[in-house]
Parts: structure tokens; C-alpha cells; sequence
């Protein structure tokens, strides 16, 4: 493509945060260049890098490719720089470290067409391994429509899967910069006041896992999930129900109290959480099958350690 076929408003904007990610930083932009959907550009946001992102960045000779600069001061902020920055009708995300596969946005602008009140677009994903295996990810159910009571118990939808019509964003706001960290999870709940969802049941994205990467930071995650269902139902009072509530409370308990559990070997404040959950909603059955699970491991472990006392 040369400079002259470069449209200053494409249809897709493709905004990719970085912070110190120039061993990756390539193969994410260049997945996005080998769309066979071209209509895009791509605004590649450095969040105060220290190693060599900018000098692998200028290596790319595209003229779809956008640099921008900030001192460092998180990943919201520089998406929503990202954001301000492009001219797109619709904006896409790919996180630096991961990867599109070539058919993206052929599979998923389509469902724009016609379709006024679909605001976000998303798809499946599959995990790459730290040794380059390709495997595909087990995640739960995928809903289309109004999904505002499915998305508050659970967030189903993979960010850098996402394409958003930049109107959502101009009437509701990007993201919120008060939070670090479920800042998708909060957005998308925000345009699921006003707007349709749509899956498409395809892989689109690649999620690249390797050691160190923030979303292994699951108390951080909880710790801000339930600040943004907080902060949702103070905003808007009586939209969801009860009974919704209350299950997707006792989902986030349950969720957490199993890694606790399972993952620190935590099983006091497992069991609380499990506990928590079923105060919830009594009928939750995951609640109840992790603190079997719980009370099994603890009982276990209880016998190992009378073992080698005696």
C-alpha cells in the first residue's frame, strides 16, 4: 500500500498499548497489516517503554502505521490515547504480545452492515504457549442481543477480539480511568445499556500466555471486578434483577474462593468465599462443589501432616 492509498479515515482503527513488549511488538502489528480486510490503520500507543519498542516499530515500513509516545501512566490511558488519536468508524484492539489471525475483520465487519444498533462485535480465541503450541481455549457460553444481565454475571468477551462502532465510545465514553484493570469488562458493560452485541463463532485471536503477564494478577482482577459491579448498580438502579444479581455475585465468590483455594492453598478464605457465594444464591452449584472440593483437600491434607507427625 503506498502513502497514497492510505485513507485519512478507514473504516477500522486498530489501537495496540505497548509497555516494554519489542520482543512481540512485530508480529502484532504485522497481524494486523496481513488483514485481507486493508481498510484499517494501526495506532500503536508506547506507554514509557524502556527496551526497544520504538526502534522495532520504526522498522516497519507501512504508512497505515501510526507511533505515539506518553510517559508511562498505564494501559488506560494510553488505549484511550490510542482512541483519541484515530479517525476510524469502528476501533479494534490487539494487545501487544498477542496476535489477529488473517481473517479478522473479514469475518466480523460484515455484521456491522445494517445492523445500527450493534455496537460490538467479538469472537473466539485461541491460546499460544510460551513453546508456540496453538491450543484452543475452553470458555463458556457466547450470547448475542441485549447481554447486559449475561455480561454482569460473567465477561465472556475476549478484548482483542472486540471491534467497536466509535460512536459507542463518542456517546458513552472509552475507558475509565479510574480503574487498572477490568477496564474492558466495565466498557463493555456500559454500551450494553444502549447497544446489541454479536459472536461470531470463529477464532479470530490469538492470546499469547508466557510468565509475568498482568492477567495472571487474578487478585487485582477480583479486587476491581467487584468495584465495577458496584459502581454499575449504583449507576443504574434497577435495571438488572435480584435474582441476576445475586448469581453473579455468588459467581465472582465462587471464582475467586477457587483460586484461593486451589491456587495459594488458601482454604480458609476459599471456604469463605464458597460460604459468601451461597449466601448469595443457595442454589449456585459451582459454590457448592468447590467447598466439597475444599473440605476434601483440606481433609487431605490434614491426614498427610498427622502422617509426619507420627
Amino acid at each position: 500500500m503506498t502513502a497514497q492509498d492510505v485513507r485519512p479515515d478507514p473504516a477500522v482503527s486498530v489501537v495496540i498499548a505497548t509497555y516494554n513488549m519489542a520482543q512481540y511488538i512485530r508480529q502484532a502489528i504485522e497481524s494486523v497489516l496481513n488483514q485481507t480486510y486493508s481498510d484499517l490503520d494501526v495506532h500503536v500507543v508506547d506507554d514509557g517503554s524502556t527496551d526497544d519498542t520504538r526502534a522495532v516499530v520504526a522498522t516497519i515500513d507501512d504508512p497505515r502505521v501510526h507511533y505515539h509516545w506518553q510517559c508511562n501512566a498505564g494501559q488506560t490511558r494510553a488505549k484511550n490515547l490510542g482512541i483519541q488519536r484515530s479517525n476510524g468508524k469502528f476501533i479494534a484492539f490487539c494487545d501487544a504480545d498477542d496476535c489477529w489471525t488473517p481473517h479478522k475483520l473479514a469475518v466480523q465487519m460484515p455484521q456491522f452492515e445494517g445492523r445500527d444498533r450493534v455496537g460490538v462485535v467479538y469472537a473466539k480465541r485461541c491460546q499460544v504457549m510460551v513453546d508456540g503450541r496453538q491450543v484452543p481455549e475452553e470458555q463458556g457460553d457466547f450470547h448475542s442481543g441485549k447481554i447486559t444481565e449475561q455480561l454482569f454475571k460473567d465477561n465472556f468477551i475476549t478484548f482483542g477480539t472486540a471491534v467497536v462502532r466509535r460512536r459507542c465510545l463518542e456517546e458513552l465514553g472509552a475507558f475509565d480511568e479510574t480503574y487498572r484493570m477490568g477496564i474492558d469488562w466495565e466498557l463493555w458493560l456500559r454500551i450494553s445499556t444502549q447497544y446489541e452485541f454479536c459472536f461470531v463463532d470463529e477464532v479470530t485471536y490469538m492470546y499469547r500466555i508466557w510468565p509475568g503477564q498482568m492477567s495472571s494478577n487474578w487478585r487485582g482482577r477480583y479486587e476491581h471486578a467487584f468495584r465495577i459491579m458496584e459502581a454499575f448498580l449504583q449507576k443504574h438502579p434497577g435495571l438488572l434483577s435480584a435474582a441476576v444479581v445475586n448469581e453473579a455475585y455468588a459467581h465472582s465468590y465462587a471464582s475467586r474462593g477457587r483460586l484461593r483455594a486451589i491456587v495459594d492453598g488458601d482454604y480458609s478464605n476459599g471456604m469463605k468465599d464458597a460460604m459468601t457465594a451461597l449466601r448469595r444464591d443457595v442454589g449456585y452449584f459451582p459454590a457448592w462443589k468447590l467447598l466439597v472440593r475444599i473440605m476434601l483437600l483440606a481433609t487431605g491434607l490434614s491426614r498427610v501432616n498427622k502422617g509426619r507427625r507420627a
